[in-house]
C-alpha cells in the first residue's frame, strides 16, 4: 500500500464497491486476480490505478455519484486500464522516453561543442537540448491520451457485457469535462495527458449511446444501498450542521435517518443515537451494518460489554466480516477478561486470514495473547502490527525479542526471523 495515503476502511462501503466491480472484473477476465478497490479519504471526485491489483477511489467520487451506475462506469474505465496492461506499457514508454531524452541532450551538447570548435554561432544552447525533449514529451502524452480513449472503450464493452448502462460513465465524464472546460479552453491538445474534454466526451457518446442497455436503470435495492453508503460518508465525514442541511429532519428516508444517527453518536448523545439506530434496525433487520454501527457507537461510547452482542450479530450476517471481527475482538479485549481471550484470538486470526494487512488486527491480537500470558505470540503480533504500518525499525526490534521467546525453528520463530532480517527499501526505516 502506498505510504501516506489517507484511507477509509469500512465493511459496508468496501462490500458495495466489491459488488460493483465483480461483474466488471469477470467481463474483463480479471475475476481471479484478487483486485481490490481502495477508498481514499479525499472529497474530490477522482479514481485511478497505480498497479494491476488495486483501484483507488476517492470518497468524493462516491459522495458525488447520485446513482450506482455513475461510479460503476468510473470503475469500468479504471478496469479498462488494468485489462489493457496500460500501467506496465506506460512504464516502458517512460523508460524509453527517459533514454531518448538523455540521448537527445547528449546529441545537443555534442552539436554545440562541434559548432563552437568550428567557430560557428551556437545560438541558444537550451533550444538545442529542449527541442528534442519537447517532441519526446508530446509523443509520450499522445500515448497517454490513446490509453484513456482505449480505457473508455473497454469500459463501455464491459458494461455492455454485464448488461449495464454506460450512461452513468458518459454523464460522469461529461460533468467533469464541463467543470474543467474553462481551464481547458485554449490549451494545446498536444500537451494534455488526457483527451481534450469535449473531444473525449463526444467520442465516448458515439459508442456509449449505441449500447442496447443505455436506458437500463439500477435496481431499487442497489440504489438504496448506494444512498445508504453516501449517507454514511456524510454522517462520518461532515460537520453536524452540514449533515443537518443535507439530511434535514423533514426527510424521513432511511439514508437520511442513517446519516443523522451517525452524526448524533459522533457529536451529541449516545443514548439518543442508539435509539435512532434501533429504529433503523427495526425497519431493516437484515442489514448487518446497522448492528455494526450500534456496536461501534457503544464501543466508542465506553460501553464495550453492550457492544458485543450487536457486533456478534453483524459478524454472522455480513458477507465479508473481517473488519467487523476486528472491532468485536477490540470490544472483547476492552473487558480485560482472560477467559474471553481465546474468542478474540480466533476472531482476529480469521480476519487476518482473509485480510493480512490490517495493523489494528495485529495490535488487538497482541493484546489478546497478552491476556493469555503468551508473551512470544504477543511480541510477534506487535512486530507484525509495526511491519504493516511500515515502521520497520520497531518491527525488527519486537521480532528480535519474539525470537528469544520461541523455540528455534518453530513456526513463530521463523515468522519473527523473517521480520527481524527484513531489509526495507532505500529511504524507508
Amino acid at each position: 500500500m502506498p505510504r501516506g495515503l489517507p484511507l477509509i476502511r469500512d465493511a459496508e462501503l468496501e462490500q458495495l464497491l466489491r459488488d460493483y466491480t465483480q461483474p466488471i472484473l469477470k467481463a474483463a477476465g480479471l475475476a481471479q486476480q484478487n483486485i481490490r478497490v481502495i477508498i481514499i479519504h479525499d472529497r474530490s471526485f477522482n479514481a485511478f490505478v497505480m498497479d494491476g491489483r488495486r483501484i483507488f477511489v476517492n470518497a468524493g467520487a462516491l459522495m458525488e455519484s447520485t446513482v450506482p451506475n455513475q461510479i460503476i462506469g468510473v470503475l469500468a474505465h479504471e478496469t479498462g486500464h488494468i485489462a489493457g496492461g496500460h500501467l506496465s506499457r506506460l512504464r516502458e514508454q517512460l523508460a524509453q522516453a527517459q533514454s531518448q531524452m538523455i540521448i537527445a541532450m547528449l546529441l545537443g551538447i555534442g552539436a554545440m561543442v562541434a559548432a563552437s570548435k568550428s567557430g560557428r554561432d551556437v545560438g541558444n544552447p537550451s533550444a538545442a537540448m529542449l527541442g528534442p525533449q519537447s517532441m519526446i514529451q508530446r509523443s509520450l502524452l499522445s500515448y497517454q491520451r490513446a490509453q484513456e480513449e482505449q480505457a473508455d472503450r473497454a469500459g463501455v464493452k464491459f458494461l455492455n457485457e454485464t448488461r449495464q448502462s454506460p450512461k452513468g460513465m458518459h454523464d460522469t465524464f461529461k460533468r467533469m469535462a464541463d467543470q474543467i472546460l474553462f481551464v481547458a479552453t485554449g490549451a494545446d491538445p498536444y500537451t494534455q495527458s488526457h483527451p481534450m474534454p469535449a473531444e473525449r466526451v463526444s467520442a465516448l457518446a458515439i459508442y456509449a449511446k449505441t449500447s442496447p442497455y443505455w436506458d437500463t436503470k439500477d435496481s431499487a435495492e442497489l440504489q438504496l444501498r448506494h444512498d445508504m453508503a453516501r449517507a454514511k460518508l456524510v454522517g462520518f465525514l461532515e460537520r453536524r450542521d452540514t449533515v443537518a442541511r443535507k439530511y434535514p429532519t423533514t426527510d424521513n428516508s432511511l439514508p437520511a435517518r442513517y446519516a443523522r444517527a451517525i452524526a448524533t453518536y459522533r457529536h451529541s448523545d449516545l443514548r439518543v443515537a442508539v435509539t435512532q439506530i434501533d429504529a433503523l434496525i427495526n425497519d431493516m433487520p437484515n442489514n448487518p451494518y446497522l448492528y455494526e454501527l450500534k456496536g461501534q457507537a457503544l464501543l466508542e461510547g465506553g460501553k464495550a460489554a453492550e457492544a458485543i452482542e450487536p457486533l456478534r450479530r453483524a459478524v454472522k450476517m455480513a458477507p465479508n466480516p473481517a473488519l467487523i471481527q476486528v472491532m468485536l475482538a477490540q470490544a472483547i479485549n476492552s473487558l480485560n477478561n482472560a477467559k474471553l481471550a481465546d474468542e478474540a484470538v480466533t476472531l482476529l486470526r480469521t480476519a487476518l486470514a482473509r485480510e493480512p494487512e490490517i495493523p489494528e488486527a495485529y495490535s488487538q491480537l497482541a493484546m489478546a495473547f497478552g491476556r493469555k500470558g503468551d508473551l512470544a505470540q504477543a511480541d510477534l503480533a506487535s512486530a507484525q502490527a509495526a511491519f504493516t504500518r511500515s515502521d520497520y525499525k520497531t518491527a525488527r526490534e519486537l521480532a528480535s525479542r519474539a525470537k528469544t521467546r520461541f523455540a528455534v525453528g518453530s513456526p513463530g520463530w521463523v515468522k519473527a526471523d523473517d521480520i527481524a532480517s527484513f531489509k526495507p527499501p532505500a529511504g524507508m526505516r
